[in-house]
């Protein structure tokens, strides 16, 4: 028998999928369903539904491009700009290239700006010479 182990992005095989459907509409509930083929009940449940308003059990194109970058792919980006912030696009890019991912700088800045990390610029601070600090030092007595 098949006892899938269950992650949050597990795919169940068609034969599966098509055994639901059949226990279903040989008039077995969602619970029995379930039971009967360990499978918990909101997936039957959600095989039911897939079933009844595409007709089919097929795994389905989704809509939109499919990302360039892969989730490896981006978090390693990350963890270069973590390691060093000062790092350019362009040498992100070569290292992308080299893990095999090939693309745009662009497509790199909006992976990073979709992780949180964005360009920023440091303030302009002047450096306090001894008699700044003095000053400060007395205003601060006061």
């Amino acid at each position: 028998g098949f006892t899938p182990s269950f992650e949050s992005s597990c795919e169940l095989p068609e034969e599966l999928r098509d055994r639901i459907v059949a226990r279903y509409r040989s008039g077995q509930g969602y619970k029995k369903n379930s039971a009967a083929l360990k499978v918990p009940k909101s997936t039957v449940a959600s095989i039911i539904l897939k079933w009844k308003t595409f007709g089919t059990t097929r795994t389905l194109p989704r809509a939109g491009r499919p990302t360039k970058l892969s989730y490896r792919g981006r978090r390693a980006l990350v963890r270069e700009v973590k390691k060093n912030p000062k790092i350019t696009v362009a040498e992100l890019q070569r290292c992308s290239r080299e893990m095999g991912e090939n693309c745009r700088k662009s497509t790199i800045t909006a992976a990073l700006h979709q992780s949180g990390l964005y360009a920023r610029v440091a303030r302009r601070k002047p450096l306090l010479c001894a008699r700044h600090m003095k000053a400060r030092m007395e205003d601060s007595k006061m």
